[in-house]
C-alpha cells in the first residue's frame, strides 16, 4: 500500500491555513518528500509525521515556494537524531544550489545529490526495491520535473505448482518475495511458482506546468494524480498560460484523457481562497476531482 499526505497546497506564498507545496509518500518503511516549501516542517507535525524518517527528497524545480523550507526540514531531521544519508534529487544545478540554500542549516548527516538530465529518468535509489521513481520533464518557465511513483505487484503464488515441482515449503515465502534460491536441492526461481504480474499502484505528482504530452502520458492509468491547479476560473486561462500554470479545467482534462482514478488539485494561487467553489464545473470534465488541502491524506491499497 501507499500512504499519501498532501502537506501543503499553496503556491507563491504561505497563507494562514495553507502551507506551501509539499507531499509525503510512505511505503514499506521508506519515506519520500516531494518539494519542500516554507512551513513544511510545521505541516509535517500537524499531520503527525516525522522529519526524521525522510529517506529521499524530490524537488520539482528551484522556485522559492518549492524549496525555501529545505534548510528548516534538514535541521529538524538533524535535531531529531537523524544520522543516515539523505538523497536529494532535482534539476540541473542542484549540487550548487542546495548547499548554498542550506549554508545556514547545520545537520549531522550527508546529503547525496542527484541532478536529473534528459527528458525522463528512472531513479535508482539504494534500498528502494519495492517501488520505482520515474522523473519526467514538464512545461514551466524554468526546468521543472514531475514524479511518478509505482509500486509493482508480483503474480499470485501457485502453491500447487510449488508442490508439483517438489519445492520445499521453507523456500516458498522467499520465492513469493521475488528471491532466487540456490540450494543443494537445485535452483528455484520466482517465475517457477508465480503467475503473471498483477496490477500495482501508481501516483503521479506534477506542479508548476502547462498541459503537456509528457504529463498526459505519465498519468495514464494512475490511481491518483496530484496536479497543478493554480486558478479555478476559466476566465484566468490567459494568466495561467502566461505564467506557465494551469486552471482547474485544464488539470481535469488531463485526468480525463489519462483515465486516472482520482485527481487532487494543488498549488493554488493566493487569490484562490475557495477551491471548492469551482468543483461543480470542474467535475463536468472529470467527475473524480477533489480540491487538495493541507493534511489531506489517503491510503492506496491493491485492488484485491
Amino acid at each position: 500500500m501507499l500512504d499519501i499526505t498532501l502537506l501543503g497546497c499553496g503556491g507563491t506564498m504561505p497563507l494562514p491555513g495553507r502551507w506551501l507545496t509539499s507531499l509525503m509518500v510512505r511505503c514499506r518503511g521508506k519515506n519520500i518528500l516531494i518539494d519542500c516549501g516554507e512551513g513544511t516542517q510545521i505541516a509535517l507535525k500537524e499531520a503527525g509525521l516525522s522529519a526524521h524518517d525522510i529517506d529521499v527528497i524530490l524537488l520539482t524545480h528551484f522556485h522559492g515556494d518549492h524549496v525555501m523550507g529545505l534548510p528548516g526540514i534538514l535541521m529538524s531531521m538533524g535535531t531529531s537524531g537523524r544520522t543516515e544519508p539523505v538523497v536529494v534529487v532535482g534539476p540541473k544545478g542542484l549540487t550548487d544550489i542546495v548547499p548554498k540554500l542550506c549554508v545556514v542549516a547545520g545537520f549531522p548527516f550527508q546529503l547525496l545529490g542527484h541532478e536529473l538530465s534528459g527528458k525522463e529518468e528512472i531513479l535508482e535509489v539504494p534500498g528502494f526495491t519495492d517501488y520505482h521513481i520515474h522523473a519526467f520533464r514538464v512545461a514551466h518557465s524554468v526546468e521543472t520535473w514531475g514524479y511518478s511513483l509505482v509500486l509493482d505487484r508480483a503474480g499470485k503464488f501457485n502453491a500447487g505448482k510449488a508442490k508439483e515441482l517438489n519445492i520445499p515449503l521453507k523456500y516458498w515465502n522467499r520465492l513469493q518475495k521475488g528471491e532466487t534460491i540456490e540450494t543443494e536441492e537445485g535452483i528455484f526461481t520466482p517465475d517457477m511458482v508465480l503467475g503473471a504480474p498483477r496490477k500495482g499502484l501508481k501516483v503521479v505528482y506534477a506542479t508548476d506546468t502547462r498541459p503537456c504530452d509528457s504529463l498526459r502520458q505519465e498519468a495514464v492509468g494512475a490511481d491518483l494524480l496530484i496536479c497543478e491547479g493554480m486558478y479555478g476560473s476559466d476566465e484566468k486561462q490567459y494568466a495561467a498560460s502566461v505564467k506557465k500554470h494551469m486552471t482547474f479545467s485544464e488539470a481535469a482534462q488531463i485526468a480525463s484523457d489519462a483515465q486516472v482514478k482520482q485527481l487532487w488539485l494543488t498549488h493554488y494561487s493566493p487569490s484562490e481562497q475557495n477551491p471548492e467553489a469551482w468543483m461543480e464545473q470542474t467535475r463536468k470534465i472529470f467527475a473524480e476531482t477533489y480540491p487538495g488541502s493541507d493534511g489531506k491524506s489517503i491510503t492506496l491499497n491493491f485492488e484485491e
